[in-house]
């Protein structure tokens, strides 16, 4: 398991320094997304996909439960009707659920791409002012040992916490 945690760097060139650390401590880049306003500067680091910038993972989640209950709801309603009920039987309520359900998926996942990550909205500011967001994914026994080591070394980078544990597969 590990856990998501936050650095804010002062410039692409103390990101860059960081990501060579973070290689020789074995933390593989799959494991570390850098965002900033400005990106020209950070060639070959490894940047915040679309679920790390966007709410698309809530979106789609939030679609899959009211999709899926909606489906559920129109097709008990269709249940209750004679001559689909001699066709379907219970089945339709199955069959609808799963397509809200499917439908509820795509067009929230659609919706959240286009809005910013609530878990990234108090680095907005810090963004703004030029500064480069690392968030890293460490195992969850080493998160003490690297948080220290990149506070010794880069004294201009700020920890703001972490995300309780989050799966050790993408």
């Amino acid at each position: 398991m590990r856990r998501r945690v936050y650095f804010v760097l002062p410039d692409a060139e103390t990101a860059h320094q960081v990501e060579r650390e973070l290689l020789l401590a074995r933390i593989d880049d799959g494991h570390m997304h850098f965002m900033a306003k400005d990106e020209s500067g950070m060639t070959n680091l490894p940047l915040a996909n679309l679920a790390q910038r966007t709410d698309i993972i809530p979106g789609m989640e939030h679609g899959l439960l009211y999709g899926g209950l909606t489906g559920v709801a129109m097709g008990s309603l269709m249940y209750f009707m004679p001559s689909l009920t001699a066709t379907f039987g219970m089945g339709i309520i199955l069959v609808l659920a799963i397509v809200g359900a499917l439908v509820g998926v795509w067009v929230s996942g659609m919706i959240g791409i286009g809005i910013p990550s609530s878990r990234l909205k108090r680095f907005e500011k810090t963004l703004e002012q030029g500064h480069v967001l690392l968030m890293a994914d460490l195992p969850k026994d080493r998160v003490e040992e690297i948080s220290d080591m990149i506070r010794r070394h880069h004294h201009n980078a700020e920890q703001f916490g972490e995300e309780p544990t989050i799966p050790a597969f993408p």
